[in-house]
Protein backbone atom coordinates (compact mmCIF):
# COMPACT_ATOMS: atom_id res chain seq x y z
CA UNK A 1 0.00 0.00 0.00
CA UNK A 2 1.24 3.47 -0.94
CA UNK A 3 0.06 6.91 0.13
CA UNK A 4 -1.19 7.67 -3.37
CA UNK A 5 -3.30 4.51 -3.33
CA UNK A 6 -5.26 5.37 -0.15
CA UNK A 7 -9.00 5.74 -0.68
CA UNK A 8 -11.80 6.50 1.75
CA UNK A 9 -14.34 3.77 2.47
CA UNK A 10 -17.33 3.63 0.14
CA UNK A 11 -20.18 5.72 1.58
CA UNK A 12 -18.06 7.47 4.22
CA UNK A 13 -18.00 10.77 2.31
CA UNK A 14 -21.33 12.33 1.45
CA UNK A 15 -21.81 14.97 -1.26
CA UNK A 16 -22.96 18.36 0.04
CA UNK A 17 -26.47 19.56 -0.73
CA UNK A 18 -26.41 21.95 -3.70
CA UNK A 19 -29.18 24.43 -2.91
CA UNK A 20 -31.19 26.21 -5.57
CA UNK A 21 -30.28 23.87 -8.46
CA UNK A 22 -33.76 23.26 -9.81
CA UNK A 23 -37.05 21.72 -8.68
CA UNK A 24 -35.98 18.14 -9.42
CA UNK A 25 -33.23 18.25 -6.78
CA UNK A 26 -35.72 18.80 -3.94
CA UNK A 27 -33.71 21.83 -2.89
CA UNK A 28 -34.69 24.21 -5.66
CA UNK A 29 -36.64 27.50 -5.58
CA UNK A 30 -36.68 28.35 -1.85
CA UNK A 31 -33.66 26.11 -1.21
CA UNK A 32 -34.96 24.45 1.96
CA UNK A 33 -35.68 27.78 3.67
CA UNK A 34 -39.47 27.69 3.52
CA UNK A 35 -41.44 30.74 2.32
CA UNK A 36 -40.87 34.40 3.22
CA UNK A 37 -39.91 35.66 6.64
CA UNK A 38 -36.66 36.89 8.17
CA UNK A 39 -34.96 33.48 8.16
CA UNK A 40 -35.61 32.97 4.45
CA UNK A 41 -33.63 36.10 3.48
CA UNK A 42 -29.91 36.24 2.85
CA UNK A 43 -28.23 37.48 6.03
CA UNK A 44 -31.49 36.89 7.87
CA UNK A 45 -30.56 35.98 11.42
CA UNK A 46 -32.31 36.54 14.72
CA UNK A 47 -30.09 37.83 17.52
CA UNK A 48 -29.47 35.47 20.44
CA UNK A 49 -32.02 36.20 23.17
CA UNK A 50 -34.34 38.13 20.80
CA UNK A 51 -37.99 37.38 21.55
CA UNK A 52 -39.76 39.13 18.70
CA UNK A 53 -39.77 42.55 20.34
CA UNK A 54 -41.14 41.30 23.66
CA UNK A 55 -38.93 42.34 26.60
CA UNK A 56 -36.35 39.51 26.73
CA UNK A 57 -36.15 37.24 29.76
CA UNK A 58 -32.61 38.36 30.55
CA UNK A 59 -33.88 41.95 30.92
CA UNK A 60 -37.08 41.00 32.78
CA UNK A 61 -35.21 39.22 35.59
CA UNK A 62 -33.81 41.60 38.23
CA UNK A 63 -30.07 42.02 38.67
CA UNK A 64 -28.74 40.62 41.92
CA UNK A 65 -25.43 40.41 43.75
CA UNK A 66 -22.01 41.37 42.48
CA UNK A 67 -18.70 39.80 41.49
CA UNK A 68 -15.85 40.42 43.90
CA UNK A 69 -12.78 41.99 42.27
CA UNK A 70 -10.47 39.71 44.23
CA UNK A 71 -11.53 36.12 44.73
CA UNK A 72 -9.60 34.40 47.53
CA UNK A 73 -10.36 30.84 46.56
CA UNK A 74 -8.03 28.29 48.08
CA UNK A 75 -7.20 24.79 46.91
CA UNK A 76 -7.92 22.54 49.90
CA UNK A 77 -5.64 19.78 51.17
CA UNK A 78 -6.43 17.58 54.17
CA UNK A 79 -3.80 16.44 56.68
CA UNK A 80 -4.57 12.76 56.07
CA UNK A 81 -3.49 13.15 52.45
CA UNK A 82 0.03 14.17 53.48
CA UNK A 83 0.83 10.67 54.79
CA UNK A 84 1.71 9.81 51.19
CA UNK A 85 4.97 11.76 51.60
CA UNK A 86 8.15 10.42 53.26
CA UNK A 87 9.38 11.45 56.73
CA UNK A 88 11.23 14.76 56.62
CA UNK A 89 9.96 15.59 53.11
CA UNK A 90 9.46 19.23 52.11
CA UNK A 91 5.85 19.56 51.01
CA UNK A 92 5.15 22.65 48.94
CA UNK A 93 2.81 23.59 46.07
CA UNK A 94 4.98 21.85 43.47
CA UNK A 95 5.17 18.62 45.52
CA UNK A 96 1.40 18.63 46.11
CA UNK A 97 0.78 19.17 42.39
CA UNK A 98 3.14 16.32 41.44
CA UNK A 99 1.31 14.05 43.90
CA UNK A 100 -2.02 15.00 42.26
CA UNK A 101 -3.48 16.56 45.41
CA UNK A 102 -4.08 20.03 43.91
CA UNK A 103 -5.20 21.31 40.49
CA UNK A 104 -2.21 23.58 39.93
CA UNK A 105 0.89 24.88 41.69
CA UNK A 106 -0.05 28.55 41.28
CA UNK A 107 -3.28 29.14 43.25
CA UNK A 108 -3.00 29.43 47.06
CA UNK A 109 -3.36 26.24 49.11
CA UNK A 110 -5.04 25.86 52.50
CA UNK A 111 -4.32 22.99 54.87
CA UNK A 112 -7.31 21.53 56.74
CA UNK A 113 -7.34 19.25 59.79
CA UNK A 114 -9.27 16.27 58.38
CA UNK A 115 -7.43 13.03 59.05
CA UNK A 116 -4.32 12.37 61.13
CA UNK A 117 -0.72 13.08 60.21
CA UNK A 118 1.75 10.33 61.13
CA UNK A 119 4.82 11.71 59.31
CA UNK A 120 7.22 14.51 60.24
CA UNK A 121 6.97 16.74 57.19
CA UNK A 122 7.88 20.36 56.48
CA UNK A 123 4.81 21.97 54.93
CA UNK A 124 4.79 25.27 53.01
CA UNK A 125 1.27 26.49 52.18
CA UNK A 126 -0.55 29.83 51.98
CA UNK A 127 -2.91 29.17 54.89
CA UNK A 128 -3.85 26.55 57.45
CA UNK A 129 -6.63 26.07 60.00
CA UNK A 130 -5.66 26.37 63.66
CA UNK A 131 -6.41 22.67 64.26
CA UNK A 132 -4.28 21.65 61.27
CA UNK A 133 -1.35 23.71 62.55
CA UNK A 134 -1.66 22.11 66.00
CA UNK A 135 -1.75 18.59 64.51
CA UNK A 136 1.35 19.25 62.38
CA UNK A 137 3.29 20.46 65.44
CA UNK A 138 2.06 17.48 67.48
CA UNK A 139 3.33 15.08 64.79
CA UNK A 140 6.77 16.72 64.99
CA UNK A 141 6.49 18.48 61.65
CA UNK A 142 6.89 22.13 60.73
CA UNK A 143 4.42 24.51 59.09
CA UNK A 144 5.54 27.51 57.03
CA UNK A 145 2.78 29.91 56.03
CA UNK A 146 3.51 31.94 52.89
CA UNK A 147 1.42 34.95 51.97
CA UNK A 148 -1.58 34.15 49.77
CA UNK A 149 -1.29 35.92 46.43
CA UNK A 150 -4.25 35.79 44.09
Amino acid sequence: MKLNELKSTEGSRKDRKRKGQGIATGNGKTGGRGHKGQKSRSGGKVARGFEGGQMPLIRRVPKRGFTARKDNSFQLVNLGQLNAFDDGAAVDAAALFDAGLVRNAVDPIKLLANGDLSKKVIISVAAASAQAAAKVEAAGGKLNLASAEG
